[in-house]
């Protein structure tokens, strides 16, 4: 880590406490001020868990305690989410580059790439693991990153409708080594993508679907910080997956996979649009860690 700061344990272990008091009275999980100590100084949890910092006389620091006390304090009194104050946040095996531009990639979205690499082994087609593989929405690039990572000889295509996401999913990609295997777009969903109709082994997205009328009951973080437009899925939250389940059959070959995060209580529905479009097959809903309906999966009839 670069840095040109450092600071005494004893020092941190006092700013280390207060940020703690803080947290827990602005109801923000105290986990939190470990999780940013652990991104801007070497210090790892067992270390900050245990106090095992509090004798050394220098820890290097990413900026000075000044500028780490304001980053704290902007995100406990204008809740503004620790991924966006630092810049960066861990998906997977990578480290990626945020801002308000982007959807932070929420861990339980990670689970979709693990569904990716099951559902294409159960696929009767043997090709999909070489075919083209879609990233729609791509926001941040994490879902094009571990397909990339998780389909080493397939081709990888992520779209966003937004030039400042795409310059952040191309930095994060460049950045994790994978500028030369994902091909970046800027357009609407399937729009800049005509060329490949018939050709396309799977289409994976985390499209907007929270209905528009509970975007004021998010929260503060959500809400006032991260982009509407990655969020709003419109009146009853699913306009932009059941665009995907309408159109996705001009473009996916036979056998290849749709698959798509959803909302807590939209399972039944989306399986519902599926079976009424007619062109899926072998159709399901999979759970995240905590159990809830969160995936859909279909394969192309």
């Amino acid at each position: 880590m670069a840095s040109v700061f450092s600071i005494s344990g004893q020092t941190l272990d006092q700013w280390y406490r207060w940020a703690k008091q803080e947290a827990i009275a602005a109801e923000i999980p105290a986990s939190e001020v470990d999780w940013l100590l652990q991104t801007v100084t070497p210090l790892d949890s067992l270390s900050l868990r245990l106090g095992l910092f509090k004798e050394r006389s220098q820890i290097p620091l990413q900026y000075p305690l000044s500028k780490l006390t304001e980053l704290w304090q902007r995100r406990v009194k204008q809740r503004v989410p620790l991924q966006y104050l630092v810049g960066i946040t861990p998906w997977r095996r990578f480290s990626l580059k945020v801002s308000p531009d982007v959807l932070i990639p929420r861990p339980e979205t990670e689970l979709i790439i693990d569904f990716a690499v099951e559902a294409a082994k159960q696929s009767p087609n043997p090709d999909l693991m070489f075919g083209h593989w879609l990233d729609l929405g791509t926001g941040s690039g994490a879902i094009a990153l571990g397909l990339g990572d998780s389909f080493p000889q397939a081709t990888i295509h992520a779209v966003d409708t937004s030039s400042k996401a795409l310059t952040i999913a191309q930095e994060n990609a460049i950045q994790a080594g994978f500028s030369h295997r994902i091909n970046f777009y800027q357009g609407s969903w399937w729009t800049p993508l005509e060329q490949l109709k018939g050709q396309v082994s799977a289409m994976v997205s985390n499209p907007p679907y929270i209905p528009t009328s509970l975007l004021s009951e998010l929260q503060p973080e959500v809400q006032e910080h991260e982009p509407i437009l990655a969020l709003d899925g419109g009146n009853d939250g699913l306009e932009a997956i059941r665009y995907l389940i309408d159109t996705s059959p001009d473009y996916l070959v036979s056998g290849g996979i749709f698959l798509v995060e959803m909302m807590a209580g939209q399972g039944e529905t989306v399986r519902q649009l599926l079976e009424t479009s007619g062109h899926y097959q072998s159709i399901q809903t999979l759970p995240d860690l905590a159990g809830i309906s969160r995936f859909a999966l279909a394969y192309r009839s």
